[in-house]
């Protein structure tokens, strides 16, 4: 008798542990995890510390890949977090494509970082992320309706399942159509910004946290509020306890979980009754972003928008190489 190759030996193993009794058994979950927000905000950061790696941060190039994985228990298979990172701000709008698939969307999270040392980069590179993902994820939601009905109507109404059946402001609010988290990063130079600027962007940023569906936290490099946020990502990664613990005092790093604030408690946009009635708005969205650029006016689109060629970006310079590629262009 032959003896059994490599492949039919690790076969027979795998069929071996996936067999047995239906309570013994283990399936490996899989989840994806996608870092997009401001450039050079502290994404990579924020997953190395959720990852456990010691390594310095190096500067995101277009879009890149890692993984994490986590034992549910003694002697069980490890779940996998698949975790994307775009870089370059919001000059690189078409990779969000690449990994948000029919497959994929399933178990997806978006993780939105804005650096809140920025206020005036803030809602152009907030609104330009989170439409460019929206209209990718109707894309490909719309796409699984033409072959699976009901699994496209599953996952319309699985973006309710953070907000609470009898949530008052449940007829008012949109939510992102799969799992949102907001990270304001760089907290320990916003905390020494005007009280009434801090004021603004926390409400601003409440109040788009909360139309969305969304979790928002504020973090920076104080170990204690890297460990919540690791735990808030452990939860999108691994399927960990939703933390239930909440902060709206804006002297204090904001956390407040998907579905427990209210309008009510937001307030209205903080600006006088004067002024409310000269911004022409036609959504309550639009009506927060004119008064939030009143007080932050956004930079030139021509500043905000990164190098679009990574080639040609002083941060990867490489004589020999640019050397050989301008006689190549030539």
């Amino acid at each position: 008798m032959p003896s059994e190759t490599l492949w039919e030996i690790a076969k027979a193993e795998e069929e071996k542990r996936s067999q047995g009794s239906e309570g013994d058994r283990v399936e490996i979950g899989e989840k994806s995890v996608f870092f997009i927000g401001s450039k050079s905000g502290g994404k990579t950061t924020i997953i190395l510390r959720c990852l456990d790696r010691d390594e310095p941060a190096k500067p995101t190039l277009a879009l890149e890949y890692t993984y994490g994985r986590r034992a549910k228990g003694h002697n069980t298979p490890k779940d996998i977090a698949h975790i994307w990172e775009l870089g370059g701000g919001t000059s690189l709008l078409d990779l969000i494509s690449i990994p948000i698939t029919s497959d994929t969307l399933r178990t997806f999270s978006i993780v939105l970082v804005l650096d809140l040392s920025k206020p005036n980069d803030l809602w152009p590179t907030m609104e330009n992320l989170l439409q460019a993902t929206k209209r990718h994820v109707d894309k490909v939601i719309m796409k699984v309706a033409k072959t699976n009905s009901k699994a496209a109507s599953e996952m319309r109404q699985k973006m309710w399942s953070s907000i609470q059946k009898d949530h008052p402001d449940r007829e008012l609010i949109d939510p992102f159509p799969i799992p949102l988290v907001i990270i304001g990063s760089k907290y320990d130079i916003f905390q020494d910004f005007d009280p009434e600027k801090r004021k603004v962007i926390c409400k601003t940023l409440r109040f788009v946290a909360h139309y969305f569906g969304a979790s928002l936290m504020f973090t920076s490099k104080s170990e204690a509020l890297l460990l919540k946020i690791r735990g808030v990502i452990n939860q999108l990664a691994f399927g960990i306890d939703k933390s239930k613990s909440i902060c709206v005092d804006q002297n204090k790093p904001l956390f407040i979980t998907a579905g427990l604030d209210s309008l009510c408690q937001i307030g209205s946009p903080p600006v006088s009754d004067n002024d409310i009635g000269k911004l022409q708005a036609h959504s309550p969205m639009e009506l927060w972003k004119k008064v939030y650029e009143k007080l932050f006016p956004p930079k030139s689109i021509s500043t905000l928008k990164a190098i679009q060629d990574p080639a040609r970006d002083p941060q990867y310079a490489e004589s020999e190489v640019d050397e050989m590629r301008v006689q190549k262009d030539q």
